[in-house]
């Protein structure tokens, strides 16, 4: 009898093992990737609502009194909830702006905390009494 040319069992076997192994590696990965591209979506999405709601501080020349709030916005298709808390510092002029956000349907998972500083707005005199 001659030998004969080709693979055992036991060889295709094991290659289809070392096969699935490596698929099963592949495909965690991908996986893993995905759940690191949303989580940073969500992160970023999360910093421009905390932003924005430190631009509207300062665009609202107002001065805070310190104190908790919160309230809710729309953004990417999403509904966020913000907390701030407005805390005097050593400076009269300066507020201490914390602030949370996290989306609605998530109770606890803070995405983002921000620290921001307000100046005290300065005083804009009346338009009759302008400069002569």
């Amino acid at each position: 009898m001659g030998r004969r040319e080709g693979f055992t069992l036991i060889e295709v076997l094991v290659a289809l093992a070392v096969v699935a192994i490596a698929l099963a590696a592949l495909v965690r990965a991908v996986g893993q990737g995905a759940d690191t591209e949303a989580g940073l979506r969500e992160r970023a999405v999360a910093r421009w609502v905390g932003l924005n709601r430190i631009a509207e501080l300062e665009l609202a020349r107002a001065w805070p009194a310190p104190g908790r709030r919160s309230g809710t916005v729309r953004m990417a298709g999403r509904r966020w909830r913000w907390e701030e808390r407005v805390l005097a510092t050593e400076s009269p002029d300066l507020r201490r702006v914390e602030l949370t956000v996290r989306p609605e349907d998530a109770p606890r998972g803070v995405r983002v905390r921000l620290v921001a500083f307000l100046g005290r707005p300065l005083r804009t005199p009346p338009a009759d009494e302008g400069p002569p």
